[in-house]
This record gives structure tokens, sequence and C-alpha cells, in this order.
């Protein structure tokens, strides 16, 4: 009995050390940013979400439409992303790119926006830097992200 609950503890060790280093492997990325002026595809893998590619049903959300103007639009959605937890990386005309950090092993998933104003349409990607599911924490975060910008954009933009 003494040797199986040393056993079982070998392993549990052995899982949590494994998990913290995911999570430091984690940090030293960086999101992967546009390519060809979209959000990136999704991988195979079951932990990342994107509105861009509406055939990739396994991955694909449905995008966000702007609150008024696209640049009021980009307004809330940083002040969203900050109210969230995350820590914005990376902003251009039409592009954020922001960060979210799990408390207990410190993985990093990458959330990443791009603002088509000719379509007048938000993209919305998030993803986890490493592993391989993610239990579907990136869609919750960005179903998180729209009911948040649906219900309080006009009070976060400052009108």
């Amino acid at each position: 009995m003494k040797v199986v609950f040393i056993v079982i503890a070998i392993v549990v060790i052995a899982f949590v050390i494994f998990f913290f280093i995911l999570g430091q492997q984690s940090a030293s990325g960086k999101a992967i940013g546009l390519v060809d002026t979209r959000l990136a595809q999704c991988a195979s893998k079951p932990n990342c979400v994107c509105s861009e590619y509406q055939q990739d049903a396994e991955h694909y959300i449905k995008p966000l439409l702007p609150i008024e103007t696209v640049a009021n639009s980009k307004v809330v959605l940083k002040k969203v992303i900050q109210k969230m937890g995350g820590k914005i990386k990376t902003e251009t005309a039409n592009y954020i790119a922001a960060t979210f950090t799990s408390k207990l092993f410190r993985f990093v998933d990458d959330l990443e926006i791009r603002i088509d104003a000719e379509k007048n349409i938000i993209h919305l990607r998030s993803a986890s830097r490493v592993g391989h599911s993610d239990i579907g924490v990136n869609k919750r975060r960005i179903e998180l992200l729209k009911k948040i910008y649906r219900a309080n954009g006009h009070k976060l933009s400052g009108q």
C-alpha cells in the first residue's frame, strides 16, 4: 500500500513539474500576427478559435460587429481586454494583440483582433501557445469578450 502511494505521489509531482515547465515555455512566445492581412488560421489542435475561416468548423467563431464606428470599437475593445485581465502587447491601426496568463501554471494565451473597416467587421482569434487542449478556455474568453463589449460598449467608450 505504501509503495502505491509513493508511486502515485511521484506521478502527480512529475505532472505538476511538467505543467510548470510548459507554463514557462509559453511565456517566451508571442502572437503570430497577421498573415497576408488576415489573422492566422488555427492549427489542428483544439486550443484555438478564429473568426476568419468559416470553412474551419472545428475552430470557427462568429466575428464581432462594431458598436457605432470602427475607431470607437477599438477603444472599447482595448478597455474590455484590460477589464478581463489581458495585457495589450501590440497595436496598429487595424490590429490588437494581447496576452492572458492563467493563474495556476502561468500558461500564456494570445488574443488577436483584426478590425476590417472596409467590411465593418471585427475578427477575433484566441489560442494557447503550448499544449494540445485548453478545455474550451479560448472559446469562453472570446464569448466573454463579446458579452462585455456588447453590454458595456457605450459606457467604456466614454460617451
